[in-house]
Order: C-alpha cells, then structure tokens, then sequence
C-alpha cells in the first residue's frame, strides 16, 4: 500500500530506481498510464513508484528492466540492492556474508529458520510480531525473505546445515495448517544434496547433558575461509569474529549436533508431525 511514511524509510536504491525510471519512462515519451499497462500496473501505482510513495517490487523491477531498461542492466543489477534495503537493518551486513557463504550452520530454538521458511509461514510470523507492522513492510520483508532461498540453488552450492529445536515443530504461527505446509517444505528441502537438517528432541534434557540453552546461532564460513557466528536477541544483531569466541560456539555448535537426532529420525519425526507417516 502507498503510504507517506515510505518516502522516508525508502532506501537510496529505492530513490535512485525511482528517478532512473522517470527520467527513462520521459525520454521515451510515455505517461505514467502507458508505463503501467506494458507492466500490467496502473497509473497510480507507477505514480507511487516514483516518488517512493511504494517503492519498486522485485517484480516491477523486472518488468521496467525488459521494457524500458535499454539493455543497460541498470534495473536489473537494483534488484540485489533493492531486497538488501528491505532486509532490518540489523540483518543487513550479515545477509551479504550469507549469500556469498561455503558454509552455513545454524540452531533455532524458537522459529523455522528465515532461509527456510514457507511464503505462508514467514507472513504469519512476520505479520504477528511486536510491534506491529504495516502490509505494505510485511510484504517487503517477506518478499526479502523468500529471495533468501536463491542461496539454495547458486552454483557452487553451498553446504547448509540445520538443528532445530522438537519444539519449533510443534509451535504454530497464522494456523495448523499453515505449520503443516511449513514442516512439508523442511521435508523436501532436507532431500537436497547440499543440505542436512536435524532436530534436537524435547527430552534431551533428560538424559542429564543439553547444550542448546544458551539460545540460536548461525555459524557461517565465507567465501573469503572466515569464520563468523551471527546472533539475534530482541531484535539486536550480534556477529562475532574474534577466533576464540568463534572456536567456542564452535564447539557448542558441534555438541547440539550430537546430541540431536541423525537427519534420518529427524525427517521421521517431522513426517509424523506433519501426518506424512503414522
């Protein structure tokens, strides 16, 4: 939805797209109406577009790429830029790091983690949060979610690992079924060769030794053979670097992995959780 307020969370990509397109969709001579047909959007919304009122969609990006583009790229090199300025500041200089990644491992103890989260899922979750968000920046965080997910596919794949607490599983956002599709898709993403999921059972506890209490972590190894742990706690991103905190959440890492179940009785029990098996 346009809203006022988006002219000044818009990103410099976002103003930057919007003059290019401007000033493109002028030297060829086209209203705003004309532009918006060959797109399939209306006056009004290329109107919103230039003037960051609602910024360009990936998809808008695409579209004003093959038809007023000019073969120059310029619309389609925004697009990276474009999701990046979506993503909470937080998470912006970590995302980089992670879509260049060899490796990536990481621990959820309370959500599906981003990269692997359902368009279904992600909107429920993000739509639910506190404090509340408006559509329009739902929409854009789920739209910079789901892009995550490219990383799964690029050439060469990198290797992704995943734990994930018994109780992430059970724990529905938006409705049942809505977790069911989710637990669905973890099934068919564990399938890639390129990916190992694990869950760590609810009764580990029990057995009188649990290392995941201290929280979620994503270890990543980057293109460049560094290693780094990012973390989240109440919306503060924390990345570590320093080789001896790196080398101890290391080792905890290595702990709650085994101390989960192997990726064959974890695909089970999420079949069984998601009534795929009995």
């Amino acid at each position: 939805m346009a809203r006022a307020e988006n002219k000044v969370e818009a990103g410099g990509t976002a103003h930057l797209v919007a003059a290019l397109a401007k000033a493109l969709r002028e030297q060829l001579g086209l209203t705003q109406e004309e532009l918006g047909k060959r797109l399939g959007y209306t006056a009004s919304a290329i109107s919103a577009m230039e003037t960051c009122a609602q910024p360009a969609s990936d998809k808008m990006l695409v579209g004003l790429e093959e038809e007023i583009g000019g073969g120059l790229g310029i619309f389609q090199k925004a697009r990276r830029w474009m999701l990046l300025e979506k993503y909470p500041a937080r998470f912006r200089g970590f995302s980089e790091m992670e879509a260049g990644a060899i490796t990536i491992s990481s621990y959820e103890t309370l959500v599906v983690d981003g990269l692997f989260q359902t368009e279904e899922y992600a909107r429920a979750l993000i739509g639910g949060g506190y404090p509340p968000v408006s559509e329009q920046k739902r929409e854009e965080l789920v739209e910079a979610r789901l892009a995550r997910r490219a990383l799964f596919d690029r050439d060469p794949a990198p290797m992704i690992e995943l734990i994930l607490e018994e109780s992430v599983l059970r724990r529905p956002f938006g409705s049942w079924e809505i977790l069911r599709g989710q637990l669905r898709s973890l099934i068919e993403d564990a399938q890639r060769d390129n990916v190992c999921l694990q869950v760590l059972p609810l009764e580990r506890g029990l057995r009188g030794t649990y290392a995941g209490a201290r929280g979620s972590m994503k270890l990543v190894v980057t293109k460049d053979h560094e290693h780094v742990v990012y973390m989240e706690i109440e919306d503060q991103g924390i990345l570590v670097s320093d080789p001896p905190e790196v080398s101890q959440l290391a080792h905890r890492y290595a702990k709650i992995r085994a101390q989960a179940l192997s990726p064959d009785d974890s695909i089970s029990l999420i079949e069984r959780l998601a009534g795929e098996k009995q």
